[in-house]
């Protein structure tokens, strides 16, 4: 399945993404227009980073897909490079909605906001009080900072945790004063200094690793997830949503997903994997993605709703 390029603005800066107009014969269709799923990657990552294959797997099913890049990420525009700001990012979320919204076919009444990692929790945010928001999925979700610093604690230890926040600290302050920020690795070997050091992670990440991801984040993403918490908002989305837990996971608490999910009133699929089986080609991937497909066709499909 074709995608073509696309832009959009998000708060004057121009994010770039592929648009999957969907195969031409969909049980999605409800009077000419359809579904479209609007995706975005978790921590530090790219559309060119792993996210293709869901959305060739979606728009093969016969729906739209709008897979974007972040701004200051990727093939988008914005500056700094490489720095997380989630309200950022929750505001990329519903700028793209917009823009997708626009594409001929497309029905703007029926929104799927898809997040794997770190973008699972941001769609629970960006769902929470919309109308025009019919599905969610959240694939693997980073959904509350400080029990990630908690999960993370037995691989990284003190110091480095310290070391971290440190950096953060110079970062932040070095931002308020104008001036470059301090970039670390986003995923490193365990022992090394990086965002991300649970055992295998860097082999996993750099294996779906495309050509316009760089291994680099600002230090002030540990201070930047440390409030993360995205419960509150759980609770306020009225779209039915789907979270998808790897169990084995070394990055994303399952304890906390679990518990957004029950805010939520998810349904709920478990998988015995760590956080990066999830991804085409790991055994996890097909799983995981015929659970989504299954959801969505229960959820959006006009024959199965009048069953």
């Amino acid at each position: 399945m074709t995608y073509t390029a696309l832009t959009f603005p998000s708060d004057g800066v121009t994010c770039a993404g592929r648009f999957y107009p969907g195969a031409a014969q969909s049980p999605f269709d409800d009077d000419g227009r359809r579904p479209v799923v609007i995706m975005a990657h978790g921590f530090g990552g790219t559309v060119d980073s792993g996210l293709d294959p869901f959305a060739q797997a979606f728009a093969d099913a016969g729906l739209a897909v709008l897979a974007f890049d972040y701004r200051g990420f990727g093939a988008s525009q914005g500056s700094p490079r490489q720095r997380i700001r989630l309200a950022d990012q929750a505001q990329d979320y519903s700028s793209a909605i917009a823009a997708a919204a626009a594409q001929p076919g497309v029905d703007p009444e029926r929104i799927v906001l898809w997040g794997v990692s770190m973008s699972g929790g941001t769609v629970v945010q960006v769902a929470a009080g919309r109308t025009d928001v019919a599905a969610v999925i959240a694939l693997a979700p980073l959904v509350n900072g400080l029990a990630a610093g908690v999960h993370a604690y037995p691989q990284s230890g003190a110091r480095a945790m310290a070391r971290s926040a440190a950096a953060g600290m110079r970062s932040a302050v070095a931002g308020r004063l104008g001036r470059p920020g301090t970039l670390m690795p986003i995923v490193g070997r365990p022992g090394e200094n990086a965002a991300l050091t649970a055992p295998g992670f860097y082999e996993a990440y750099t294996a779906i690793a495309g050509p316009t991801w760089r291994n680099e984040v600002d230090a002030t993403v540990g201070l930047e997830i440390g409030g993360l918490n995205v419960n509150k908002a759980a609770a306020a989305v009225t779209a039915p949503v789907l979270v998808q837990i790897a169990d084995l996971d070394q990055g994303a608490p399952p304890q906390a997903a679990a518990k957004t999910a029950f805010k939520a009133r998810a349904q709920v699929r478990h998988y015995p994997c760590d956080h990066f089986d999830v991804f085409a080609p790991n055994d996890w991937f097909a799983p995981a993605v015929a659970h989504q497909l299954a959801f969505l066709t229960r959820q959006l499909a006009p024959a199965a709703a009048h069953r």
